[in-house]
C-alpha cells in the first residue's frame, strides 16, 4: 500500500455512504407515492456494497510488499436493487389508485427502518471522516520530524 492508501480507502467508503443515504432518502421521499412512471407503487431501494482489492490479513501483507503503490482495498457500490418484500396494502376507498375492495397498494417502504438506515450511514461516513483525519495528523507529524 502506498503512502495515501489510508485515504483512498476512506475516500472509497466516504462514496459509498454517501450513496446510501442519498437512496434513503430517496426511499423517505417516495414513502407515500403509489404511482411511478413505471407503473404501480414506488419500490424501496438498497445499496450494495462490495469490498475491493484482496481481503484479509495475507491479502494485506502481499499488497504491503507489491511495488506498484496503487489502492489495494477498499469498497465499492457494486449496485442499486429494489426490494422485493411485498407492498403494504392501506384501505382507503377514496384514494384514485384504490382497488376494486377499496384497498391501495403503498410502497414497501418503512420511514423506522429508512431512519436507521440513514442514521447508520451518517455513522459510518463519521467514521472514515475520522479516519481521514487521522491519516492526515500521522503525515503531518511525520513531516515535522523529518525537518
Amino acid at each position: 500500500m502506498g503512502l495515501f492508501g489510508s485515504l483512498d480507502i476512506s475516500a472509497s467508503a466516504l462514496s459509498a455512504e454517501r450513496l446510501r443515504m442519498d437512496v434513503t432518502a430517496e426511499n423517505l421521499a417516495n414513502a407515500q407515492s403509489t404511482r411511478t412512471a413505471g407503473g404501480g407503487p414506488y419500490r424501496r431501494k438498497e445499496v450494495v456494497t462490495e469490498a475491493t482489492g484482496d481481503n484479509g490479513f495475507a491479502g494485506a501483507l502481499a499488497s504491503a510488499r507489491a511495488s506498484d503503490g496503487g489502492p489495494q482495498g477498499g469498497v465499492r457500490v457494486s449496485g442499486i436493487v429494489e426490494d422485493q418484500t411485498p407492498n403494504r396494502l392501506v384501505y382507503d376507498p377514496s384514494h384514485p389508485d384504490a382497488n376494486a375492495q377499496g384497498y391501495v397498494s403503498m410502497p414497501n417502504v418503512n420511514p423506522v427502518t429508512e431512519m436507521v438506515d440513514l442514521i447508520g450511514a451518517s455513522r459510518s461516513y463519521e467514521a472514515n471522516v475520522t479516519a481521514m483525519q487521522t491519516s492526515k495528523q500521522m503525515f503531518t507529524k511525520t513531516l515535522d520530524l523529518l525537518r
